[in-house]
């Protein structure tokens, strides 16, 4: 095999085990609506968050230092903290797939922040994928008669852009030498836990009873739907670039609506199977001609010395963003 057709294989192969996370994310809606408390989501997102960041930090127990305290707490904000109370904003004053559909730009401004940020154009193929995907999500999840709301639309466009913006810096920052994949998610979670503990006792109060259902929920939103979810899309933004992983969550409303289809016995029509074939399509588009990262570019040291210049975006990493 050459080296080219190598580096495809273990692109497409990073990109395959990333994708497992939006699947995973797709599962949310079921498992919120038959299994959890309704109405209360701010303590949905905190027990999301706060609870697999803290295992999560006691098993692993690493620290971030230096630099990376603002850094993990900054992502941990856009990518958790900020990310879910705007999600769930837009999902309880919106219909499902307008909210979706909002939550499907998140590749557009994934893009636009790689060029302000990393000052990498965005080709035409990435503009064109990330307008087929929104036109396919549309397709699955919108109705004709969807309402819209001013406070949720705006909700769920600053949602999108809060994961994007993450998304985009985690990819641009890295993670710090010597810290994995579960280390790095659990700074997140728990800075994220941490700004939800009072937005959920402010707006919602003391937490609800919770009976075994409502437990057994929260465990497997914490696990599998959080924790190992994270994990693994963090583990693939150190590998590809993030405007390609940012594509994958295209993936997400096409899990929840096939997990409706065959758990919740929700009907699928033509029309949104062929809206879920032009979302996979955009998906796919969005990632070729990527590769991923040179075993030459390392993590930088979780503590530099006070004399290391500011950082800069690295050559070779910004040329492997094909844009």
């Amino acid at each position: 095999m050459t080296g080219t057709a190598a580096a495809r294989g273990s692109t497409a192969a990073i990109l395959a085990i990333t994708g497992l996370a939006p699947l995973v994310w797709g599962t949310t809606y079921a498992v919120t609506s038959e299994f959890l408390p309704p109405e209360r989501p701010m303590f949905t997102a905190l027990m999301r968050a706060l609870p697999a960041g803290l295992v999560l930090l006691g098993a692993t127990r690493v620290l971030p230092r230096g630099r990376w305290i603002g850094r993990s707490a900054l992502l941990g904000v856009l990518n958790i903290g900020a990310f879910f109370p705007l999600l769930f904003l837009a999902a309880y004053r919106l219909p499902g797939g307008v909210a979706a559909v909002l939550g499907s730009a998140a590749p557009l401004f994934a893009l636009a922040f790689a060029a302000v940020l990393l000052r990498v154009r965005p080709s035409g193929r990435k503009l064109l994928a990330a307008a087929i995907g929104m036109l396919g999500v549309a397709l699955v999840v919108l109705r004709a008669n969807a309402a819209l709301d001013t406070i949720g639309v705006l909700a769920g466009l600053a949602g999108a852009a809060s994961m994007a913006a993450g998304t985009v810096l985690t990819g641009h920052w890295g993670r710090p030498e010597g810290v994995g994949p579960l280390a790095f998610t659990s700074w997140q979670l728990t800075a994220g836990g941490v700004v939800l503990l009072p937005l959920a006792l402010i707006t919602e109060g003391a937490p609800p009873a919770l009976d075994g259902s409502a437990i057994g929920g929260y465990l497997y939103l914490g696990v599998l739907g959080t924790a190992a979810a994270y994990a693994l899309w963090f583990r693939g933004l150190a590998r590809v670039p993030a405007t390609s992983v940012a594509f994958l969550g295209l993936l997400s409303p096409l899990s929840a609506a096939v997990i409706g289809w065959l758990a919740l016995g929700q009907s699928l029509t033509p029309l949104q199977v062929l809206g879920m074939a032009i979302a996979l399509g955009g998906t796919v588009l969005g990632q070729v001609g990527d590769r991923a990262q040179p075993p030459s570019e390392r993590p930088e040291p979780l503590s530099p010395s006070v004399t290391d210049a500011p950082e800069l975006a690295d050559p070779r990493q910004l040329s492997s963003i094909e844009e």
